[in-house]
């Protein structure tokens, strides 16, 4: 679906079916010159687009095949491209928990894999990563960030989700090991050599909070604090006594690094924290032009738009 906003007043006037051929659950999209991509769960389509085009009709191009299979939890592709748009990153999330059906069901999974645009040279850019979905470059720096969520069943205060630099031909520990070098006893295919130079994580996000969209902000409606920062969606927990997440948080920045502590940036989506009752649960996130926020809410099925006071 399309939504445009043609007069400027916050609001879209116009809602178009955008496209709906060729796709298996759908995730990441990405315009390049004149082609839009789609990342479904189990492969990487372009298809030909002008911009301001309001439906696509034409077939889609498979220009790679996306690991899925019958073993695929977490079935989400995100993509970005770089600066000039020479390569395209895709994110994999593992296809279990920590591997218990097999590493053999885990092959370029919970990676970051990077590509051509025409979906040639694919390889693994970095690894260990158990499920990474948002994604953005910090600004003023050539570095991509992800959001990252850890493994369940070691209790309510681990693994934390985190939000990383990603490292080329790094290895975030996944699934042999969380934040580092903390084993994961319960995993059976253990390969100690793997974790001799494993990458610690920059920003612990909390346990089970579901970190999802990613969006660095390099606007000005937004008081200065808040440039050069990372927002983050929050789509919160699900196996926790006391829910966690469901909020979008901030990460100060400073010279393209993480500069601060997390803060709460949107909040309000718990009734009762000891309860499941919740009013939505934020998952994507991107800056308008304006300077103001759209977030996205699969509970509700609502597009927020967050705005500077009196904007």
């Amino acid at each position: 679906t399309i939504l445009r906003d043609t007069n400027k007043d916050g609001k879209p006037d116009t809602k178009e079916t955008f496209l709906t051929n060729g796709l298996n659950q759908p995730f990441g999209m990405l315009v390049i010159g004149k082609w839009f991509y789609v990342a479904n769960t189990d492969a990487l389509l372009r298809f030909p687009y002008e911009p301001g085009q309001m439906k696509i009709t034409g077939k889609p191009e498979k220009i790679a095949d996306l690991p899925a299979g019958k073993v695929n939890q977490h079935w989400t592709r995100n993509l970005i491209a770089n600066a000039d748009n020479s390569k395209i990153y895709v994110a994999v999330g593992c296809g279990t928990n920590i591997g218990e059906k097999g590493m053999e069901h885990e092959i370029m999974k919970a990676s970051i894999l990077e590509m051509n645009p025409d979906g040639s040279g694919i390889r693994i850019y970095a690894s260990g990563l158990r499920n990474p979905v948002g994604m953005g470059w910090a600004p003023g720096t050539k570095t991509l960030w992800t959001a990252v969520n850890e493994r369940d069943g070691l209790g309510d205060e681990l693994v934390p989700d985190y939000l990383t630099s990603v490292k080329e031909n790094g290895f975030y520990g996944w699934p042999y090991s969380y934040w580092g070098n903390h084993i994961d006893t319960r995993v059976k295919e253990m390969k100690p050599e793997m974790l001799d130079n494993v990458v610690v994580p920059d920003v612990d996000l909390g346990s089970h909070t579901a970190s999802l969209g990613l969006a660095f902000y390099t606007g000005k409606a937004f008081p200065e604090k808040y440039r050069n920062g990372a927002f983050i969606a929050q789509h919160g927990s699900w196996n926790r006594k006391l829910l966690s997440g469901y909020k979008v948080v901030f990460v100060p920045f400073s010279n393209g690094k993480a500069a601060g502590p997390v803060e709460d940036f949107l909040t309000g989506f718990v009734e009762d924290p000891q309860k499941d009752e919740v009013y939505g649960r934020p998952t994507g996130i991107i800056m308008l032009p304006d300077g103001s926020l759209l977030l996205t809410d699969d509970k509700t099925n609502t597009i927020w738009r967050i705005s500077a006071s009196g904007a």
